[in-house]
């Protein structure tokens, strides 16, 4: 009769991972074939591979269960099963681990502090990026462009900018990303969901990252502090474009004119002058704009409602930037500047027909008899010349 831990060493062996076949001491016999279909004792079919993990023959009892836990993770990546449910929100993972590390955004555990501030984060990770704040320590580079980073994992998709690589593929289009989280934001489009929402005012986001960013309006966090000046943001992405103010840097072309921008956003307003796209529809009628305040303006045609009015005179408005504007005609605020002269103006339509002296340009032309116009505003009124 075999002894105890024999027995038990060869039910492992093939049960749990019959991959190989047995002899009758316990003992690894010839190799079975690398994948094949098997019956267990429950009557399950199994499928089989070459997957090797240390034998248990004479060992200790935490050789074998160290044995099982990898076997067993190998056998969830294949079976791409996920017994870990969170009991909250419904999250499923392989792995305990990242149950654990997941229950912290319900718990609001965060067990990594840092040892030379108050800053704590609820992963291991976040506490590392946190840290390089303070070393200001950037080993890794990149060999193209120099760029460094103080992460390796920043550096591998920072190097998908030149190798071009798009490892994420949306499994509804064709559509394929070089980071996980500009997939993530493709496939809210499909799905139109939503799930993070913000207790506080009720915004909803497709992204937890966006929910996060959202949060610091509430609270008044700004960790990310300019250099230059005393201005900090709550999304690193803004510090981004405030910095550009300080360099003049306008890193945005676009291909048809030469129209350089500091923002990604107005380059994609811009081109709408180009290609004639009017997202922007009226719910009350036909009309459609390129431009989000322009269809808010015709809007108040329909409603006729001024919600916003000045303390001071009674002025109303249908929009809030139009009352903001108003009211320096009060203060006597005047923030655009002229980088030519000492003039300056309160709303930037004013400086722009202002600059217009300096360089002589007249960009507005009429179609009708080729008279040309520095302002838009003098073209209009130009054209009620041909409709009378």
């Amino acid at each position: 009769m075999e002894d105890s831990s024999s027995e038990h060493s060869l039910e492992m062996q093939c049960v749990e991972h019959p991959g190989k076949e047995m002899d009758h001491s316990g003992h690894p016999g010839k190799e079975s074939d690398s994948r094949e279909t098997q019956t267990t004792d429950m009557g399950l079919q199994q499928e089989t591979c070459d997957v090797n993990f240390p034998q248990p023959d004479n060992t200790s009892i935490s050789q074998v269960q160290e044995s099982r836990g990898d076997m067993g993770r190998h056998v969830v990546r294949r079976t791409d099963e996920k017994p870990y449910m969170c009991g909250e929100c419904g999250y499923r993972t392989t792995r305990k681990s990242h149950l654990s590390a997941h229950m912290r955004t319900h718990t609001g555990e965060r067990p990594y502090k840092c040892d030379k501030c108050d800053y704590s984060a609820a992963q291991k990770g976040d506490l590392n990026k946190h840290v390089a704040k303070h070393t200001g320590e950037k080993p890794y580079m990149c060999g193209e462009c120099g760029y460094r980073t103080a992460r390796k994992f920043d550096l591998v998709k920072h190097i998908r900018i030149h190798t071009g690589e798009k490892p994420y593929k949306c499994d509804q289009c064709d559509y394929s990303a070089a980071q996980k989280s500009q997939l993530q934001q493709h496939v809210a489009k499909h799905s139109a969901e939503k799930p993070y929402m913000c207790e506080t005012c009720g915004y909803r986001s497709a992204r937890k990252s966006s929910l996060s960013q959202h949060m610091k309006t509430h609270t008044g966090e700004t960790c990310y502090k300019c250099d230059q000046c005393d201005y900090s943001a709550a999304v690193k992405s803004t510090l981004v474009k405030h910095i550009r103010k300080h360099t003049g840097e306008k890193p945005y072309m676009c291909g048809e004119c030469g129209f350089r921008t500091a923002q990604k956003c107005n380059l994609s307003v811009h081109m709408r002058s180009h290609t004639g796209l009017k997202p922007y529809k009226c719910d009350q009628c036909e009309y459609s704009a390129a431009h989000k305040s322009t269809l808010d303006q015709h809007l108040e045609k329909h409603t006729g409602q001024k919600p916003f009015m000045c303390g001071e005179c009674g002025y109303r408005a249908a929009q809030w930037q139009h009352l903001y504007r108003h009211m320096r005609t009060h203060t006597g605020e005047k923030p655009y500047k002229c980088d030519q002269c000492d003039y300056s103006a309160a709303q930037k339509s004013t400086l722009d027909k202002h600059l217009v002296k300096h360089i002589g340009e007249k960009p507005y032309m009429c179609g009708e008899c080729g008279y040309r116009m520095a302002d838009k505003w003098n073209l209009s009124r130009h054209m009620k010349t041909h409709t009378r």
